[in-house]
């Protein structure tokens, strides 16, 4: 999930980044007569692979890892299953890739760094959304915080205090592809007032970057509070998410504002322990389908 940093980041622009603990995707390999099968019950997936097309996510990613495996797909099926909600912002196609590199990798025994998984995923994640940053594919693949640069290696992010997170699905779906594509024709239309827009973001980024390092969770709020306003001036906010963002704050969250693409999806709100059932209840009360807790623990991974 993206922090601080949505769009600025395609741009050239850094982002903050960190996995969602209790939100994952699996993907289970069982011997199975016959061709490679895929079932995907969420998505109404159960076919031989080479049924479907070419360019399908699910297709696309199987073959991307088998070819740089060296291996033809194993007779068997492939099972998937994610609690992560689709079009929600949250990077559910990037952590369905992985789960699926990750189980091809194990069947064969062959280990694969995270920088590998994350250039496969890569791949898939342009059919998702066209020019897309990179970011979601490097953080679930690292599972970890990173602090990223498109086009740079992912540096670990030090935290210097837990930082408690609610994320709350506004129930509508985020259609990141058409969102990023509506965000560079703005750009291209106007180029000095978003890249002034996308520098604002970065100074954001980077004042949050230090905060969480020195486990400030008030300066690491007031960022996100600043990031979340950039993002409105950028077109991709919502009344719905304005409205969560809103709840959030009023009932004592540090700061909030949307993840992802925007326009639908979710917003994500820094908490203290003692205000975290408040601020979910305010933020069910203001129409949040659902309200996910996350805590990102302290100290520095190793690269």
């Amino acid at each position: 999930m993206i922090l601080l940093g949505e769009h600025a980041v395609v741009y050239g622009r850094p982002a903050v980044a960190v996995p969602l603990s209790g939100l994952r995707a699996t993907a289970t390999l069982t011997p199975h007569p016959g061709p490679f099968r895929i079932q995907a019950p969420a998505v109404g997936i159960d076919a031989p692979l080479s049924e479907l097309p070419p360019d399908h996510p699910l297709a696309r990613i199987v073959v991307l890892t088998v070819e740089h495996l060296r291996r033809p797909p194993p007779d068997a099926l492939l099972r998937i299953e994610s609690a992560i909600p689709v079009a929600s912002g949250l990077g559910s196609g990037a952590a369905v890739s992985t789960a699926i590199v990750r189980a091809l990798a194990a069947w064969h025994s062959i280990p694969l760094e995270p920088p590998t998984v994350s250039a496969l995923v890569y791949e898939v994640e342009r059919i998702y959304h066209g020019t897309p940053s990179g970011i979601d594919n490097t953080v679930i693949a690292y599972e970890r915080p990173v602090y990223f640069v498109r086009g740079q290696p992912p540096e670990p992010l030090p935290v210097g205090a837990p930082l408690h997170l609610l994320v709350a699905d506004s129930g509508i779906p985020s259609q990141t592809r058409e969102v990023v594509g509506d965000v560079r024709r703005r750009w291209e239309a106007e180029p000095a007032r978003y890249e002034a827009l996308f520098d604002r973001v970065a100074e954001a980024v980077e004042a949050a970057r230090g905060a969480i390092a020195r486990g400030d969770a008030r300066a690491l709020g007031e960022q996100m509070n600043a990031n979340h306003e950039l993002l409105r001036e950028m077109g991709v906010s919502a009344p719905v998410l304005d409205r969560l963002v809103e709840a959030a704050r009023r009932a004592g969250a540090r700061g909030a504002k949307l993840s992802g693409a925007g326009r639908g999806g979710n917003i994500v709100a820094l908490v203290e322990p003692s205000s975290t059932e408040e601020v979910a209840e305010a933020l069910r009360e203001a129409g949040a389908a659902c309200v996910w807790r996350t805590e990102i623990a302290t100290g520095v991974a190793e690269t």
